[in-house]
């Protein structure tokens, strides 16, 4: 490291990111210091004017700025279909295909016994509170592929078809093991219309 402590808390800090190490922290921090020095401004207040504002959905837990989403805010959804995703971006990803009008329950994670994810973490309870509302006919899985996201859709379609909704889980069209964020639109699409 180098003998400039702002230099070292801000390359630790770009460290926290997703798939940054050492050299591409430090890259970073070197461009936003030595040819963005307004960039590196600008992303400083959007960072912290993000992390001031945006919290989480009171209904379906995304992120939001207001009480409620403006998903969750919209009469006009069908209320009848509850979509559970693992995260925002799948959420938005499903937004996307423009083939979904129900509302949404983002889980904010997976089921992980090794990494300590349970169901209180992924919020578990809430999700059922919400599924049995009276309103809710059908919950959409629409987990990952993954391991996690497999054992995660297992544990809630139990969970729900104990309370005699019907649970579907996205059709195979999404390749097993992919992050649905990642997938193109049209799978997503397809995978929504056929699902089971």
């Amino acid at each position: 490291m180098s003998d400039v402590q702002s230099l070292d808390a801000l390359i630790e800090a770009l460290r926290r990111l997703p798939g940054v190490g050492i050299k591409s922290a430090q890259r970073m921090a070197f461009h936003l210091l030595q040819r963005d020095q307004a960039g590196a401004l600008q992303l400083a207040r959007a960072l912290d004017s993000a992390v001031n504002s945006v919290h989480h959905c009171e209904r379906c837990h995304t992120f939001t700025e207001g009480a409620i989403c403006s998903i969750c805010d919209d009469a006009g959804r069908d209320g009848a279909r509850l979509c559970v995703v693992e995260a925002p971006a799948d959420l938005a990803a499903m937004e996307r295909t423009g083939a979904y009008q129900g509302y949404y329950y983002v889980l904010m994670g997976r089921l992980s016994p090794l990494d300590g994810v349970g169901p209180k973490e992924i919020g578990m309870k809430q999700l059922l509170e919400r599924a049995c509302d009276g309103m809710v006919q059908e919950v959409i899985l629409a987990t990952s592929f993954t391991a996690e996201g497999e054992a995660t859709a297992h544990a809630v379609s139990e969970a729900l078809k104990s309370r005699g909704i019907l649970v579907t889980r996205l059709a195979r069209g999404v390749p097993i093991g992919s992050e649905l964020e990642y997938v193109d639109l049209g799978t997503i699409a397809h995978a929504l219309v056929d699902r089971r």
